[in-house]
């Protein structure tokens, strides 16, 4: 029995030794190698680079574009999850009625959302475009400005530009979450409160809303880990311009990395980073848990 259930293991661990090694060698020897060179004065040029111990974490938290690129980041994340957050919620409300056309409508609802981030940016950067865009056009033809401007010639306008086009294409994923959780919400929870005289207003802030509060968390922890990390949308559209007025904090890592050469100091930004989404991702499950 035992040489019967020896060989059983056996054969299982050598059915999953294929995708054991693909997770060490495509997940688990980059994590810990990232972490080893980030002790290190690392770049391109040093054939034997010097151990520095925490001084890339040290000069990271001195350095004042560090800061300036959490504080753009922390802007980024807040203003785009919170927009996204008001009208996803909006729009799970209207597609969550009956109407003539729900169906097509909530199928049309998850095109922002597949859309390739990249195929995202070249549209709205095309939008945008101070010489021929769609905004300044429909702008003009309403008589709202007087000529066409560029949206992403300054920090300020860029940045919320930018904003935006985050908000277009991920609206209808908290929409498609909030959408799911209402469908499970009982009818006669709402019947029970219009026959006590509730009004339709009252159920959303006395029924809806308590209920949603499970599927708002998973979705602003989702939204606010995906936002703090933004990168591709950001390099598609203003490459971290104007004078570095949209360059958020992956950004800032990718150009030290990859434009300056300096892996040590990338690898140490990285991990910064992971901490502070794992920061925000523990505080959310705490108060999913609290509440639930």
């Amino acid at each position: 029995m035992r040489a019967k259930t020896y060989r059983e293991n056996k054969t299982a661990y050598f059915f999953i030794l294929p995708a054991m090694l693909f997770i060490i060698g495509i997940i688990i020897f980059p994590l810990l190698y990232s972490v080893y060179i980030s002790f290190f004065d690392f770049n391109i040029f040093t054939k034997h680079p010097p151990f520095i111990g925490l001084k890339n974490y040290i000069d990271i938290f001195k350095s004042d574009y560090f800061w300036y690129s959490i504080g753009r980041t922390a802007y980024f994340t807040v203003i785009s999850v919170g927009l996204e957050l008001v009208l996803g919620f909006l729009v799970a409300l209207l597609l969550n009625q009956e109407f003539k056309g729900r169906s097509l409508a909530r199928t049309l609802l998850i095109l922002p959302w597949a859309l390739p981030t990249v195929v995202n940016g070249v549209l709205w950067t095309w939008i945008y475009d101070p010489n021929y865009g769609a905004l300044n056009a429909l702008l003009k033809s309403l008589g709202i400005i007087s000529q066409y401007k560029n949206w992403l010639g300054t920090a300020f306008s860029a940045m919320n530009a930018v904003i935006v086009a985050d908000v277009w294409k991920n609206t209808s994923f908290i929409a498609m979450v909030l959408l799911a959780a209402m469908q499970n919400i009982p009818k006669d929870y709402y019947e029970a409160a219009i026959i006590d005289g509730a009004s339709r207003l009252k159920n959303v802030f006395y029924i809806t809303l308590p209920l949603l509060r499970p599927a708002i968390l998973v979705a602003v922890v989702i939204r606010t880990m995906e936002a703090f990390k933004v990168f591709d949308i950001i390099y598609i559209m203003t490459k971290g311009g104007p004078a570095n007025g949209t360059q958020v904090i992956s950004y800032y890592t990718y150009i030290n990395s990859f434009q300056y050469s300096k892996y040590g100091y990338g690898a140490a930004l990285s991990y910064i980073v992971s901490l502070v989404i794992l920061i925000f991702a523990l505080f959310y499950i705490k108060i999913l848990y609290k509440k639930s």
